[in-house]
């Protein structure tokens, strides 16, 4: 493949002529899809490894689900939620032990060599299992792989494991990758990492650092007439503003994972041959929690905890902070998911005067000052919103008698002090719901959490009770009784306030208008874009 050297300012530039020469009609007309052109699109980082298999994370996603496939997509109507990639079909066995897979016949890795079961029983029992971050928990009871032909893998697990977790966890979890070239040499090392090969719809083609990642259409994809892209073009701009001024100077077509700020989206919806989405992410709902230590003797305390949550304003924060982009959350499980969400819990409506009454309950008089303690309080840096909900929350707790100390850091240190040292008394965290309570919830409240696990209960919370209850439900393989499970440690969540969930939110997709097919699946931004086209 011949090397295309791209200017940040002739890439902007090119794009904007091709824009220009691609007037479309209303939004509302349909469109029928075209073949060819160059999509380009806002990039706001620059993953360090650009493996989905090691690094399940939106940022790895955004580019690497392009070129390297999963056995499965979500699917807004698909049976249970599951659109057929690289498997065509999944079937548990009833005793639990085992799941098997049929694959697509007939796929080649983009270096030409044929996708067999191999390299899905490559890839689950030597990245998934071992190496991935959350592929760790889901496939720890998986012992082998067997594949008895070259379109068959049996996963055999040594304990019962819930198919529905199973099934839950494809399209985020089951990154396939050629084991011809992995099997030699240290996973972690090897450079396929950075310049991934897939089955994808896209190939990938080089990255300039600082400047865009290129990928390419791959002529030999499996789809039928597809992919309709002969490019897709990410340019880094990490300053949100950026992007927001790059889609009105026509010079990107797209900005997902709201790229363009929440206050700029009323403006901006109304600017001629720009669209904002916010169907899309119905799969990857993000949670603003607030994280709790345990460990300090008046959080440990259920009536202060309680106090802090009837402190809280939530729809203030929502109509405020996300602009109405969000939902008020009443739980560990958001609204939006209709399998496992219950609004049977406890709930704590805002009223200061009862969060009052409870510290004073509580043994923790306001001194002359009108303080009763302090608490150091840490918002993630990650997002804007979780930050000014830090500067909210801590206005809220002096309005009861806290006196909360902000202390910004950067990403590195927020998450050493935080999840290492367990330097904090309150944190801000934005966990990912990823379809199952099972897949990077239940940890957020599980004792025994070993040190340095990021987005997981390292505020020393123990309650044997609902450590009993998220066994047994990780155990339990009949459907219907693991969803009700779930539903109870909903409310054993909401009642004894672990943590504080506060509101739940998607993302926002801003695009001209020439781009077709966008928002067509629950975890589209991080789906593979075969069908995705640019009209004429």
């Amino acid at each position: 493949m011949s090397e295309l050297t791209i200017s940040r300012r002739g890439l902007l530039a090119g794009s904007a002529l091709l824009l220009a020469s691609t007037a479309l009609p209303t939004i509302g007309f349909a469109q029928t899809p075209k073949k060819g052109g160059r999509l380009v699109l806002a990039a706001d980082s620059e993953p360090r490894n650009l493996n989905p298999a090691i690094v399940a994370s939106n940022g790895v996603f955004f580019i690497s689900s392009k070129i390297v496939e999963t056995l499965a997509e979500a699917s807004f109507d698909g049976k249970d939620g599951l659109q057929p990639r690289l498997a065509l079909s999944w079937e548990g066995a009833a005793d639990g032990l085992s799941v098997t897979f049929k694959l697509r016949d007939g796929v080649k890795w983009h270096d030409g060599k044929p996708f067999t079961s191999a390299d899905v029983a490559f890839s689950a029992l030597q990245i998934w299992k071992p190496l991935q971050n959350l592929g760790r928990t889901v496939f720890k009871d998986l012992e082998a792989v067997d594949t008895p032909d070259e379109l068959t893998a049996i996963f055999k697990f040594a304990k019962p494991t819930p198919f529905q977790l199973i099934r839950n966890a494809l399209p985020a979890l089951s990154s396939v990758v050629p084991k011809h070239l992995y099997e030699v040499g240290k996973i972690e090392d090897n450079p396929a990492n950075n310049a991934p090969v897939g089955t994808g719809p896209f190939k990938f083609a080089e990255y300039k650092a600082g400047q865009y990642y290129r990928l390419t259409r791959n002529d030999a994809y499996w789809g039928k007439d597809e992919p309709y892209l002969d490019e897709i073009v990410y340019q880094v701009l990490p300053d949100r503003t950026s992007a927001a001024a790059a889609l009105e100077a026509e010079e990107i077509q797209l900005a997902a994972f709201s790229a363009v700020p929440l206050a700029d989206l009323d403006r901006i919806s109304k600017v001629p041959g720009l669209k904002v989405i916010t169907k899309g992410y119905e799969g990857l709902t993000y949670q603003l929690v607030v994280e709790i230590n345990h460990r300090r003797k008046e959080l440990a305390d259920l009536k202060v905890r309680q106090a802090i949550a009837h402190a809280i304003d939530k729809d203030f924060v929502v109509k405020t902070i996300f602009l109405g982009y969000a939902a008020t959350a009443t739980g560990p499980v958001p609204k939006n998911d209709p399998q496992f969400y219950t609004a049977d819990v406890p709930t704590y409506p805002f009223d200061v005067a009862k969060a009052n009454a409870l510290l004073d309950e509580a043994g923790y008089k306001r001194a002359d000052d009108g303080k009763r303690f302090a608490l150091k309080l840490l918002p993630a840096p990650y997002f804007n919103e979780t930050k000014q909900f830090g500067d909210y929350l801590r206005q809220a707790l002096a309005a009861i008698g806290i006196d909360a100390e902000i202390i910004n850091n950067d990403a590195a240190a927020h998450m050493k002090a935080v999840y290492t040292d367990h330097a904090f008394d309150l944190a801000v965290g934005p966990p990912v719901f990823r379809g199952d309570p099972a897949i990077s919830t239940t940890i957020l409240v599980q004792s025994g959490i070993p040190d340095g696990v990021p987005f997981s209960n390292q505020g020393g919370y123990k309650n044997a009770d609902l450590d009993a209850l998220i066994t047994k439900a990780s155990e339990t393989l009949d459907t219907a009784a693991r969803t009700e499970l779930y539903k109870e440690f909903q409310k054993k969540v909401a009642a004894d306030l672990p943590l504080i969930n506060v509101a739940e939110w998607s993302f926002i997709s801003v695009a001209r208008d020439t781009v077709g097919n966008i928002a067509n699946n629950p975890r589209w931004a991080v789906s593979n874009w075969a069908d995705t086209y640019l009209a004429s």
